[in-house]
């Protein structure tokens, strides 16, 4: 993993943890809850390339969660990948918002589990995560890192690949 992808993971993690702390009464998320785990979730090369230094080992030869939830989770739906998880599955669960800029609009969202407490819309702006910056943020990384154009890889064929299985 790059020393800027570790970084940045810790960032995330401190900003995130701060959040869980601040919003202890509304989340329910814990070992085994992985509503928010689905199929079809994609990341850059770069955080693919440190789930591939950091778990391939651990994972030649498992078989993928079935279809509909992501490969990673194991039979008792917990991450198997945990501390290597991309940055999608690290803010998980808290109250969400980002901005469409073209539409001039902020939209808030939250894991329907985590929904009880004051509604998102009365919430201060930072007690949500923001994800727009975070996510440029990653994909200058990515930019800097990657030989060409970005690249994205869906953590589906990443879990077979690293299984064997590709």
């Amino acid at each position: 993993m790059t020393d800027d992808l570790a970084a940045f993971r810790r960032r995330v993690d401190r900003a995130a943890g701060a959040l869980a702390e601040r919003h202890a009464d509304r989340l329910r998320c814990g070992l085994g809850c992985a509503d928010c785990c689905r199929d079809g979730l994609s990341v850059f090369e770069i955080e693919a390339a440190a789930i591939r230094a950091g778990c391939g080992e651990a994972l030649r030869g498992a078989a993928p969660h079935p279809a509909g939830a992501c490969a990673f989770l194991g039979p008792d739906r917990a991450c198997r990948i945990y501390p290597q998880r991309p940055y999608v599955c690290r803010t998980q669960g808290l109250p969400l918002r980002w901005l469409d800029h073209e539409a001039r609009v902020e939209h808030r969202d939250i894991c329907p589990l985590n929904d009880a407490g004051p509604p998102l819309e009365t919430l201060p702006r930072d007690a949500c995560f923001e994800l727009g910056p975070r996510e440029a943020e990653l994909q200058q990384l990515e930019v800097e890192d990657a030989r060409g154009a970005p690249r994205r890889v869906a953590l589906r064929d990443l879990f077979l690949e690293l299984a064997g299985e590709d």
